[in-house]
């Protein structure tokens, strides 16, 4: 079993680690913190601010130590920076006191997503494609060390992505994988609708209680893995 204090959400930008992280925090009960957000309020300024007089080096610095501040409190989901995973540190506290969750995006959606937003230092200028696509090469592999759960947000509304991860995350508590915060005792009825898999595993049928029926589901889990992870 993991002992994790918090629930975190690493990813790159554009793959909703703030709209799904609010209201997935909602749902179990635990305070969320953005990040980004919360650098903006302890400095003061904005991270286009940020980076245009410290640069992204000053920004990585500052982000590090909220980062490692934050990690030390619990019954928190914290959304990152899509960039949070470039420090070793940060990958280290985030494992040592989180359960860590990879929402991953395609580069199509990605691109609908950011379409508006003009507050993303990193894009500011050039081809949005070809940057999206250099800063996944180098992240993307990152994510997948320091999670332990991955997610494929693609396509997805905010709320069908929230109730598969909190099926997903409570999978895991039955199983005995993870235990955190208010996730202690989170049971309930579980469609297979929301898990994406009605008529996909034997036995069990569209409607059907997973925790009732649960035998077979918890045992196709504990063999093959979850719905949605790579």
């Amino acid at each position: 079993m993991k002992p994790a204090p918090n629930l975190v959400l690493i990813g790159p930008m554009g793959a909703g680690k703030t709209s799904i992280g609010r209201r997935l925090a909602a749902r179990l009960g635990l305070l969320f913190v953005d990040a980004d957000q919360r650098l903006e309020q302890v400095t003061g300024a904005t991270v286009p601010l940020i980076f245009e007089h410290e640069g992204e080096a000053g920004f990585r610095q500052r982000e590090a130590q909220l980062i490692a501040e934050l990690m030390l409190g619990s019954e928190q989901l914290i959304a990152t920076g899509g960039g949070a995973v470039l420090s070793a540190d940060n990958r280290r506290h985030l494992r040592e006191r989180g359960f860590v969750v990879h929402l991953s995006v395609g580069i199509e959606h990605q691109l609908q997503r950011l379409a508006r937003d003009s507050t993303r230092p990193l894009l500011a200028t050039g081809d949005r494609r070809a940057k999206l696509l250099a800063l996944a090469k180098v992240r993307d592999p990152l994510y997948a060390d320091t999670a332990d759960l991955s997610f494929d947000s693609d396509g997805l509304t905010v709320a069908v992505a929230v109730d598969r991860i909190a099926a997903l995350l409570q999978a895991r508590c039955d199983l005995g994988f993870i235990e955190f915060g208010r996730l202690i005792g989170f049971h309930g009825f579980v469609p297979l609708e929301v898990l994406g898999l009605a008529g996909e595993i034997d036995g069990l049928e569209a409607g059907e209680d997973v925790r009732n029926g649960g035998g077979v589901f918890l045992a196709e889990v504990a063999r093959g893995g979850f719905p949605d992870e790579t």
